[in-house]
């Protein structure tokens, strides 16, 4: 994982330990058959593109991006590499991935903002 966070911020514990229920409850467990090293860059962009070189060199069987910084450094690293993202507002908009629907090649996700919807929500009721 490539975390935008300090390692000690209180909301990066929440959703790393979050994950690592729901990965539980899936019959994932750390230690067990899975193991997740977590990189925390903070807003670090040099420290973020150290680490995404670092995990890529790792050659992991998928790399968990949180953030834009975090999925931009990684597909500067690798091609080939399965990456999942998370909270990243426009990953069409800045070239991330080709399409929503179709990201392409080995990068998938969730984006948190959807621009064609944010018009209407400044659109009047009707």
């Amino acid at each position: 994982m490539l975390m935008p966070f300090g390692e000690s911020d209180p909301e990066a514990m929440v959703r790393v330990a979050t994950f690592q229920q729901r990965l539980q409850e899936l019959g994932w467990a750390v230690g067990r058959n899975i193991r997740i090293e977590a990189k925390w860059a903070g807003t670090d962009r040099n420290l973020t593109r150290a680490y995404a070189r670092e995990l890529a060199g790792s050659v992991p069987d998928v790399i968990l991006a949180a953030g834009t910084p975090a999925l931009a450094a990684l597909t500067e690293q690798t091609h080939s590499l399965p990456i999942v993202f998370v909270a990243v507002p426009d990953p069409v908009g800045q070239g991330l991935v080709p399409g929503v629907a179709r990201p392409g090649g080995d990068t998938t996700g969730f984006a948190n903002l959807d621009l064609p919807v944010g018009g209407k929500w400044l659109a009047r009721p009707a």
